[in-house]
């Protein structure tokens, strides 16, 4: 059994697994975090006024980017790899460590900015709350940390798409 997960561990296969892995829950825990903290800030406003609740849905909906992102990247790694078809054969250790590697820019920086929008997101709902004609000022800034986040991920999926897909005999 040990020389099983050994044999599990030290391929290619499992550092792929992984970076999938870190693409996916990384971003989506930023995503996950920063529509809650808009959500809470909206859910006082929205009671007091609930005709406010198209332009706050927006603020948002805009955290959420960060884990389809992630979730993108996630999915080309299993389209690449073969993971999804089933002809995923054993990768190399350089293979798998290229994917993983690959996979960290839009991982990292979809947790950090995915919380920071939300941040910035939940100050434009106080925007709103007191200056509904000011919704579009809010979004822009709120879209602007959205920028590291297209820039990662386009860096991810520049590297796995440039990843030589080499299995073991």
């Amino acid at each position: 059994m040990s020389d099983l997960l050994i044999n599990f561990f030290s391929n290619g296969n499992f550092l792929a697994y992984l970076g999938a892995a870190v693409a996916v829950i990384f971003s989506g825990i930023g995503s996950a975090k920063g529509v809650g903290m808009v959500g809470e800030a909206a859910a006082g406003v929205i009671t007091e006024d609930p005709d406010k609740f198209g332009q706050l849905l927006v603020l948002q909906a805009l955290p959420g980017t960060q884990g389809i992102y992630g979730f993108l990247i996630g999915f080309i790694i299993m389209l690449q790899t073969g993971m999804l078809s089933g002809t995923m054969g054993v990768l190399t250790e350089t293979t798998g460590a290229s994917i993983l590697a690959a996979a960290l820019p839009v991982g990292i920086v979809g947790l950090l900015s995915g919380i920071h929008q939300g941040r910035v997101s939940a100050a434009g709902v106080g925007i709103v709350a007191k200056r509904p004609d000011q919704v579009s000022k809010a979004m822009i800034a709120a879209a602007m940390v959205e920028t590291y986040a297209i820039l990662s991920f386009l860096i991810s999926m520049l590297m796995i798409f440039n990843v030589q897909i080499e299995t073991m005999a």
